[in-house]
């Protein structure tokens, strides 16, 4: 869809932009306004008022949620039918009783976010939340933890991987867009991304969680309750279950680096790789190594799995609204008045790609968005400064489109509901941690610029 010819002045579609988001807070937090209702009143207010014609403000809506819930209502269905399996197995109090065994209670926190880390390069971060979801839940209720002391590293870990590490899309097509090496960016998003995971998943979370009290609640513990089943599975098949979709997503990567795209081996492992495939098979694996082979029978599983989908649908309407809101932002000029204002400040590439990123990300919400957006304002410059590494600006990018996720970020939604939190308490823990990446990594990223 061609972008409209704004009305107003760019810091007259600023200004309506931060109108709308205060004015989106305010009704849910205030009014107590269905947040899925505030969101297409916040859009539509977006799209009046930015001169947006008429017609075409439903349709950069639809097509926001229509890009969201293409992917992510699938990969959420489907993970948390495997997740409240993994529950009603028992197969998640073996994995937690495990963890426990081996690493101690105070050592949890960093156990699962380097198993986040790790899970998180091969798989979008959806998919890794209703994954590693549940075994935090089961932890928390195991060691009486307060769950964002293990779901905060979790999603920290998640995140990273997510925003600076190939081949998840924003990255990968950074590095198209300037030319940077993709082995060396994977080299060095490794080199920042696992200090950054740990300093602000447990370092952040153990200052963020005793601040913000948040009860056990939302999706996560609708998936991780009682097992139910007669026996549960053994370790090795939990784990093994557990990772099957990463482990697919991980053959279809290797297929993607090792052979040429018209090899039939790559095409067939593309196809059982790619993320909705790959939690198909799992799932339907999971009928036999969570279900029938602990003794469950057919009726059980199908009432599980109908009992976990409905709770999610609340999901589906929040997160899809929340990228129909960043799709009118984006469609409006919003994202553009914000890039040229950006490109006008003063500093060095790698600082000014980290700018203009993370100014889109507070703009449109979306992390994708705002680093392919950033990428292709900051190839001129690149051109014009070819002693820039470009690595380094890949992920400059990447950490600057992860800062301040709020409310028209579909990622705020999923989190929010996920863990059960109101918008103020998820502001005060995710946005901030989110921030903390953002921050951590350019921090890190410009020292090592500065030694090499």
């Amino acid at each position: 869809m061609d972008l409209p010819i704004a009305m107003l002045s760019p810091n007259g579609l600023l200004l309506l932009a931060l109108a709308a988001i205060i004015g989106l807070i305010v009704l849910i937090a205030r009014f107590k306004c269905n947040a899925f209702i505030a969101l297409m009143i916040a859009s539509l207010v977006v799209g009046v008022g930015s001169g947006m014609p008429l017609p075409g403000i439903s349709k950069s809506f639809q097509e926001g949620v229509g890009n969201t819930l293409g992917f992510l209502a699938m990969i959420i269905g489907l993970g948390t039918i495997l997740g409240k399996l993994l529950a009603e197995s028992g197969a998640a109090e073996v994995i937690a009783n495990r963890m426990v065994n081996l690493l101690g209670i105070k050592r949890l926190d960093y156990a699962v976010m380097l198993v986040a880390f790790l899970v998180g390069i091969s798989v979008f971060f959806g998919v890794g939340i209703v994954l590693l979801g549940p075994i935090a839940f089961m932890l928390a209720r195991q060691t009486k933890t307060p769950i964002l002391y293990l779901a905060l590293p979790l999603a920290a870990g998640l995140s990273v991987a997510h925003g600076l590490i190939p081949p998840h899309p924003g990255p990968m097509v950074a590095i198209g867009k300037i030319g940077a090496d993709t082995g060396k960016t994977i080299l060095w998003s490794i080199a920042v991304g696992l200090p950054t995971a740990l300093i602000t998943g447990p370092f952040l979370a153990r200052w963020v969680a005793p601040r913000v009290p948040v009860a056990i609640g939302g999706l996560g513990a609708e998936a991780s309750g009682k097992a139910a089943a007669p026996r549960p599975p053994g370790f090795a098949l939990s784990i093994f279950t557990m990772l099957l979709p990463v482990l697919l997503m991980l053959v279809a990567t290797a297929a993607d680096v090792s052979l040429p795209p018209e090899n039939t081996v790559r095409q067939v492992a593309d196809f059982i790789g790619a993320p909705v495939v790959a939690m198909l098979i799992a799932v339907v694996f999971s009928f036999w190594a969570f279900g029938t082979h602990c003794g469950l029978k057919g009726g059980e599983i199908l009432k599980f799995t109908e009992q976990c989908v409905g709770p999610a649908a609340s999901i589906f309407l929040v997160v899809g609204a929340g990228g129909g809101f960043s799709k009118v932002l984006e469609h409006s000029g919003v994202a553009k008045a914000i890039a040229d204002l950006a490109v006008q400040i003063p500093v060095t590439p790698i600082l000014l790609g980290w700018i203009i990123a993370g100014l889109l990300r507070i703009a449109v919400g979306s992390a994708t968005v705002s680093i392919t957006m950033a990428a292709g304002l900051m190839l001129p410059v690149v051109e014009a400064r070819p002693d820039t590494n470009r690595e380094l600006l890949v992920l400059a990018m990447g950490a600057g489109s992860l800062i301040l996720s709020h409310v028209n970020d579909s990622g705020f939604w999923f989190v929010k509901e996920y863990l059960g939190m109101s918008i103020s308490q998820t502001l005060k823990t995710w946005t901030v941690v989110e921030t903390g990446i953002a921050v951590v990594s350019i921090v890190i990223i410009l020292l090592a610029n500065a030694v090499i």
